[in-house]
């Protein structure tokens, strides 16, 4: 169609002059007839179409050497603007000479180089005439930038100082979003990750979400490591849909990371919170299984990731720990304190690690604010932790915390006197500090999850008190607050906990030989609890004082040699990672529960749901019975 137009347009021009010349003198001679006629009209048919030809090749060398001509101009100024060394210079060659687009772009990059270089001010340079004029042929010509300049451009206007509401800016980020379907996969990328690092702007919704939008769309594009893992720590929090693709597209990749793209990765599914196990297990197979020397902040950060996503993997949590404990004594306060929180999340107890961990704390304790030296303290409370120096650094820790209890949160500081009930090592001021009115009736008022929480620590503290600090003056709780414990809502039974009350009723027999779920005023729950006489046989529950209850029902006195039983399961997350250590909160309950007066009778998962048959599980009910009676008459 193109050369039928234009046959057609040269015809009327070219017709008349070149058909003479084209009849032959013959023709021209002889007399008209019809068959000349009828052989001249081809003649000039093909002469209007050969010329027509020239034509049109004649318009190509003239539009080639137009071009030839212009790109020469071009050349030399980009020379000029690339040899400029001062932002003078450039913006006297945009006063000088006739720009594009394009050359307006490169003036621009240019000239924030030379001030960024030169350490110079911007704010004079950005009122300059000569600038603003080399703005306005950047926002006419805006069409004529490359594809690749813009990136560099919006961190140049953005470093000069432009205004995010001027109209040239608006101007490049409205041609960035109209040219995203030109752009290739890595200018995308670059300008995602640059405009998510920026600061809040008006337009900056609006563009980051076009760029998001090709991203989803693209990801099948992605074939390198760097790209897949930029993204899932720049931009992958702003997509739900993107980042179960970048995940997915990582999975792929995984094979190829480096230890440095396996930190980052696990921080963007830390930060983002997004446990993602087939992407977590297959990074710790190649953390493992390719022998990674692993720097201390590596160690450090994996351990914060896997705490914060709570996932365990034994064989990176040893190599972990082996590469950590020589480095120990070089780290600094900070890391200490951020390692031994992770490992208190995952509930990873490394006995070497953490001694190493305790030294450091006492060598260097002066370092450790009193958040921090909490922090510490907590984490040993969680993992029921204790030092081989353990006097030397408890009397640390009290020198650190004398009378700066005051500094602490009521929260914190009740964090911290918890956890040195867990210990054993909570003393009277700290006791006094958490017991005292105007700190717990704050916390008695609070109703939210977080408030129930605290309400519960503070009656394990003023169990403590009672049962494990025989010379502890008051003050304790008054018996109202007492009360302020509800048990926990209708919750799912556990296999071990319906078994557990299924094989108690064959051991108890009549219903009312037990109690079940008991709840206490000591903040803690008894699965079940039985009386027995000084013959071992089931006593009616109901009959006698309990004064571990908030209501008591019974008013008889316990007979001479009658025992209390109390049942205490205890589940796989009551004990450490890869151990049947109990939990500080659980060794704790177990303590408290003993100090009450109960004969413990531990029911732990690892053996009772072996047992098969109901009759072997009431057998083992009763076998852990006499041997706990058996143990307290030696006793």
């Amino acid at each position: 169609m193109a050369a039928r137009l234009v046959q057609r347009c040269c015809r009327p021009l070219f017709g008349a002059s070149t058909s003479l010349p084209l009849a032959s003198p013959a023709s021209l001679l002889a007399p008209a007839s019809r068959t000349v006629q009828a052989r001249a009209l081809p003649q000039a048919a093909l002469a209007s179409l050969h010329t027509s030809n020239l034509s049109r090749q004649t318009d190509k060398l003239l539009f080639k050497e137009k071009v030839y001509s212009k790109h020469t101009e071009h050349s030399e100024i980009d020379e000029l603007i690339e040899s400029a060394s001062s932002p003078e210079e450039l913006l006297h060659v945009g006063e000088q000479h006739s720009l594009s687009g394009h050359q307006a772009a490169t003036l621009i990059i240019q000239l924030s180089r030379l001030v960024m270089e030169k350490k110079l001010e911007t704010e004079s340079i950005v009122q300059d005439s000569r600038f603003q004029q080399v703005l306005n042929v950047l926002n006419s010509q805006i069409s004529h930038v490359w594809n690749g300049s813009f990136l560099p451009l919006l961190k140049s206007l953005s470093f000069l100082g432009l205004e995010q509401n001027r109209r040239e800016l608006r101007s490049v980020k409205q041609e960035v979003r109209w040219r995203l379907r030109r752009l290739n996969l890595r200018h995308i990328v670059s300008l995602a990750e640059y405009i998510a690092a920026r600061p809040q702007a008006k337009d900056k919704s609006e563009l980051l979400s076009d760029l998001v939008k090709h991203l989803e769309l693209r990801w099948t594009e992605i074939e390198d490591t760097r790209t897949v893992v930029a993204l899932m720590a720049k931009v992958g929090h702003l997509s739900q849909t993107l980042m179960d693709r970048l995940e997915d597209k990582a999975l792929e990749l995984a094979e190829h990371f480096s230890i440095e793209d396996i930190r980052k990765v696990a921080l963007a599914l830390a930060v983002q919170n997004r446990r993602s196990v087939p992407l977590l297990r297959a990074i710790s197979y190649h953390l493992v299984q390719k022998h990674f020397a692993l720097s201390t902040s590596v160690l450090v950060d994996l351990a914060f990731a896997y705490g914060k996503l709570n996932f365990h993997q034994t064989q990176v949590f040893q190599k972990m720990a082996s590469d950590l404990q020589p480095h120990v004594p070089q780290m600094t306060h900070g890391d200490v304190g951020r390692c031994v929180k992770s490992f208190a999340y995952l509930k990873w107890l490394n006995l070497p690690l953490f001694e190493a961990f305790a030294q450091y704390a006492l060598d260097n304790a002066d370092r450790f604010t009193v958040a921090q030296l909490c922090n510490i303290v907590l984490s040993f409370a969680r993992l029921n932790f204790q030092p081989s120096q353990g006097e030397t650094f408890y009397s640390t820790v009290h020198e650190k915390l004398a009378n700066r209890l005051d500094s602490l949160d009521p929260h914190g500081l009740m964090d911290l006197v918890w956890s040195l009930c867990v210990l054993q090592q909570a003393k009277a001021p700290y006791l006094q500090s958490v017991l005292a009115p105007q700190l717990y009736d704050p916390l008695l008022d609070d109703q939210s999850p977080r408030g129930q929480n605290y309400r519960l620590k503070l009656l394990h503290v003023n169990a403590a008190a009672r049962l494990e600090c025989p010379g502890y003056p008051g003050p304790f709780l008054p018996p109202e607050a007492l009360h302020a414990t509800e048990p926990p809502g209708d919750r799912k039974a556990t296999p071990l906990q319906s078994s557990l009350q299924e094989a108690l009723k064959g051991v108890a027999g009549d219903e009312g030989n037990r109690r079940v779920n008991v709840q206490t005023i000591y903040g803690w729950q008894l699965d079940a609890e039985m009386v027995l006489n000084s013959e071992g046989q089931p006593l009616p529950i109901k009959d006698f004082t309990a004064p571990h209850l908030l209501q008591c029902e019974g008013t008889k006195p316990l007979p001479q040699g009658t025992r209390r039983i109390a049942f205490l399961r205890w589940e796989f997350p009551n004990f450490s990672s890869r151990s049947k250590d109990l939990l500080g909160r659980f060794a704790m309950a177990r303590r408290h529960v003993q100090a009450a007066g109960f004969l413990v009778v531990d029911v732990p998962y690892y053996e009772f749901l072996e047992l098969k048959s109901e009759w072997q599980k009431a057998a083992y009910l009763r076998d852990r019975m006499n041997k706990a009676v058996g143990e307290d008459m030696v006793k």
